[in-house]
């Protein structure tokens, strides 16, 4: 630890990345970092900004758009603009004139799968419609959350107004009507093997939408009742399927990518408060903001660390506690390290690639989320229908997989910053597990609060296993012979979001008794809130606020052990991450920025 910064002013204040950009210009004379693709970006649309209503169909849909409706209840309006409108009713002629005329179509005049070489007649078209949906009911384990089944009928909307499915506009109305008076069809967690899309679960979506059976069941803003008793308090009758409606309808990859893209935006949130945190726990170890100058990443420009770099110097501007090195001094007293160590020092070569990966993946999700992933695919300007493999999810289950064990990464990050922390030997002088009354012997600090965090971070790192590479060969009489995972490998990235939520709350935890500690060590009392970069001291605020716990000069957060509970603390950051709530507030131009939105 270097303390001889006290003597020196604070950083100078950032002012974004013209100053960033700037410095890093005016003192390389080295060619600048390259811009990166805005593919490989979410941007809000001009609609979403304008419009509390998101309309559906005419534009592509992004990620934040999917969150508001998924998370936040966002009302939805399917497009009734003529030529869209026309688009769809024309793949439905093509549909029927096919039946009446006998033309082969998979799934519409045959059977389905392994078993597509069954013809089916004009008169049995709509009975292997349903039928579809009766077989592929088998959805097992848990139910979805609701934000995800809600995120997936949005999806499946959007894909059918693209007029290559086959589907009648009542149908896609149907599923607005469900998002905007809050009823969600209930399915579950096992079933989908993300071959030929999302089957099962959106066969139980279907069922519900259409009102087949009362085995089909919803939550009604919070009641569990069967979808025919949710039609009917909506005064809506129930429908019954055409020719390839049924298949339509749930051969696609709308689930799994309904939770990846809810998944994205948690992560994206999430690693705000983390890049965040690190630099609340870089001023208690007095590290230095030298290692993030843009000279130094001029010279290694991956976009990701550029990045990353630019925000560790915004965050630690103004801080009485860090070191202000970015003049290319090197304060050494022959006693600490005249450098940080690895954790800190190259922070942005770690996760930079962390960020160059959700910026690929959102990138992937976002151009699912916009696809048609049915088959047959009908082209109903040239009269004609393929047979592909749209719904084949491994974009889905390969950027799932990707993402978990990017997760791990930025946990493992954490829990090394923590190891400092809390390890006399290599934390500039604070206590020993961060205790805060050394005066009471029997206290231990975060001992406790450690393991618990070391518990979770090696699960974090387990669920960074890939899944997509694990698949059945023989699946479906062998017809689907390769597939995705992308539904399980979705569905495991929410578990490994939920485990980082617990974590991140230890760490923030740990974040905010550290600097206490190092405003007392420094100044003699534990108020830092002046002595906090500003950027990070909203974050250091609004953690103090959530838990009930003011700022105080006598008392770091924890002072003895036993006047709070710590699972309690825990509890209540996880459900604020969750909302998301202040905290995520705290961070919200990290996270603009992230998700170039800005």
């Amino acid at each position: 630890m270097r303390n001889k910064f006290l003597n020196n002013q604070p950083l100078q204040k950032s002012t974004g990345n013209k100053s960033y950009s700037s410095l890093y210009n005016q003192s390389l004379k080295v060619k600048t970092a390259p811009s990166i693709d805005n593919n490989f970006f979410i941007r809000k649309s001009q609609s979403a900004q304008k419009s509390s209503s998101i309309v559906v169909g005419e534009h592509n849909l992004t990620l934040t758009q999917v969150a508001e409706v998924a998370k936040l209840g966002a009302p939805v309006t399917l497009t009734k603009r003529l030529d869209i409108c026309q688009g769809i009713q024309d793949s439905c002629n093509y549909i029927t004139n096919a039946v009446e005329t006998g033309k082969s179509i998979y799934g519409v005049t045959t059977g389905f799968g392994g078993m597509g070489n069954t013809a089916i007649s004009c008169e049995d078209a709509a009975a292997l419609q349903e039928n579809l949906i009766w077989f592929l009911k088998t959805g097992a384990g848990n139910r979805l959350p609701i934000a995800d089944v809600r995120a997936a009928m949005l999806l499946r909307m959007n894909s059918h107004t693209k007029g290559a499915s086959g589907i009648r506009y009542e149908l896609i109305q149907r599923m607005a009507i469900f998002l905007n008076e809050g009823i969600t069809p209930h399915v579950y967690d096992l079933g989908s093997i993300g071959a030929s899309g999302d089957l099962v679960p959106l066969a139980h979506i279907t069922g519900a939408l259409l009102g087949l059976d009362p085995a089909f069941t919803v939550d009604f803003k919070g009641t569990e009742i069967s979808a025919i008793e949710a039609l009917n308090r909506l005064k809506l009758p129930t429908l019954s399927l055409c020719a390839k409606e049924g298949l339509a309808m749930v051969n696609g990859t709308s689930v799994m990518t309904g939770i990846a893209a809810n998944c994205v935006n948690d992560a994206h949130s999430l690693f705000s408060v983390a890049i965040a945190t690190h630099a609340l726990m870089i001023q208690a170890l007095g590290g230095t903001n030298q290692s993030f100058h843009p000279f130094i990443h001029g010279l290694k420009p991956h976009p990701g660390q550029v990045w990353v770099a630019e925000q560790m110097v915004n965050l630690l501007s103004g801080s009485y506690l860090s070191c202000d090195e970015l003049n290319g001094d090197n304060h050494f007293d022959g006693c600490d390290l005249i450098q940080d160590r690895y954790s800190i020092r190259c922070l942005p070569q770690y996760l930079g690639p962390v960020v160059d990966g959700l910026w690929d993946i959102a990138g992937q999700i976002e151009t699912e989320i916009n696809s048609v992933t049915d088959n047959p695919l009908i082209d109903a300007k040239c009269q004609s229908s393929y047979h592909g493999g749209n719904f084949l999810g491994q974009y889905v289950g390969v950027g799932m997989d990707r993402l978990r064990y990017l997760i791990g990464l930025i946990a493992k990050h954490l829990d090394v910053q923590i190891a400092l922390l809390v390890t006399p030997e290599f934390n500039g002088g604070l206590p020993a597990s961060l205790v805060g009354n050394t005066q009471r012997k029997v206290n231990m600090g975060l001992k406790g609060l450690q393991i618990a965090g070391n518990s979770i971070m090696p699960l974090l790192t387990f669920y960074g296993n890939s899944l997509a590479d694990r698949f059945p060969t023989h699946a479906e009489q062998f017809n689907q012979n390769i597939n995705s995972q992308g539904f399980g490998s979705a569905n495991l990235t929410r578990t490994s979001i939920n485990l980082f939520r617990q974590y991140l709350a230890i760490a923030l935890i740990f974040a905010v008794q550290a600097v206490e500690q190092k405003n007392y060590l420094l100044f003699g009392n534990y108020d830092v809130e002046k002595n906090l970069s500003p950027a990070t001291k909203v974050l250091y605020n609004k953690v103090r606020e959530l838990l009930g716990k003011p700022v105080s000069k006598e008392k770091s957060l924890i002072w003895d052990d036993c006047e709070q509970s710590l699972d309690i603390y825990i509890s209540l950051i996880v459900d604020d991450l969750s909302a998301p709530g202040q905290i995520s507030q705290a961070v919200s131009n990290i996270f603009a920025e992230l998700m170039n939105e800005k």
